[in-house]
């Protein structure tokens, strides 16, 4: 009879592994190298956040794990497709599986109400069902306290409600990451210390990854890894803190 071994633990794989990525920009006669040589892995369920200075590259660095833009070199998967390998109608194809957002100035469309905006990211999936898709996204701007906006448009929304309409509709699609570009920027202190709350109480709930950049450092510390970008390189703080 095979004896199993139960001494050694099943290692958790990384639902972003990030490896060398490179990334620079052409500035007249001379390259400005934004970060090089990069590694970073983040596993499912996670909450992690990436500070750093303005202009650190943090935000462009974001970009390229929500796969919005490529490395000039290195390696990155995302939900265990090659990135670097991909073209951009393959690339926009993995956005649309397995990524939502939340960015700072929100990103709703002005014209449609908060319900029409929610449902958008199921409107570009195949098989679209106009009453199904209505009746997920009413639960979801249920769940973030705006049942009763459903029909008002983003002029008539507060910043805090607009940014609730947007985490709805990055929730919609049932993602496995959610990327948030500083996503209570915009917002007082208050209403930011509801939108963080409700990040990370939709984090728990539905074992959604959550991958945020911000300049709070008070945000950062409630994440249970903190990464910090300075002079190109990544550093992951020594101290973890549960929210």
């Amino acid at each position: 009879m095979v004896q199993q071994d139960f001494t050694s633990p099943i290692m958790p794989q990384a639902i972003i592994s990030a490896q060398q990525l490179t990334q620079s920009i052409q500035l007249q006669q001379q390259t400005l190298s934004i970060f090089s040589a990069l590694n970073l892995e983040i596993f499912a369920g996670e909450q992690v956040a990436i500070t750093g200075r303005s202009g650190s590259g943090k935000s462009t660095l974001l970009g390229i794990l929500a796969t919005l833009d490529q490395a000039v070199t290195g390696q990155l998967y995302v939900c265990g497709e090659p990135i670097h390998a991909l073209n951009e109608e393959q690339r926009a194809a993995v956005r649309l599986k397995y990524i939502g957002f939340v960015f700072q100035s929100f990103q709703l469309l002005p014209h449609l109400t908060a319900l029409e905006n929610v449902m958008l990211p199921l409107r570009l999936q195949p098989g679209f069902h106009y009453a199904k898709a209505e009746q997920q996204a009413r639960a979801l701007l249920a769940r973030v306290g705006l049942e009763r906006q459903s029909a008002q448009t983003p002029r008539v929304l507060s910043g805090g409600e607009q940014q609730r309409v947007a985490i709805a509709r990055a929730l919609i699609s049932e993602p496995e990451i959610i990327f948030a570009d500083e996503p209570t920027g915009n917002l007082d202190g208050h209403t930011a210390e509801e939108i963080e709350q409700l990040l990370f109480d939709l984090n728990r709930e539905r074992g959604t990854t959550l991958v945020l950049v911000t300049h709070d450092p008070q945000l950062a510390a409630r994440c249970q890894r903190h990464f910090e970008l300075r002079d190109g390189q990544l550093t992951e703080h020594a101290e973890t803190a549960g929210v």
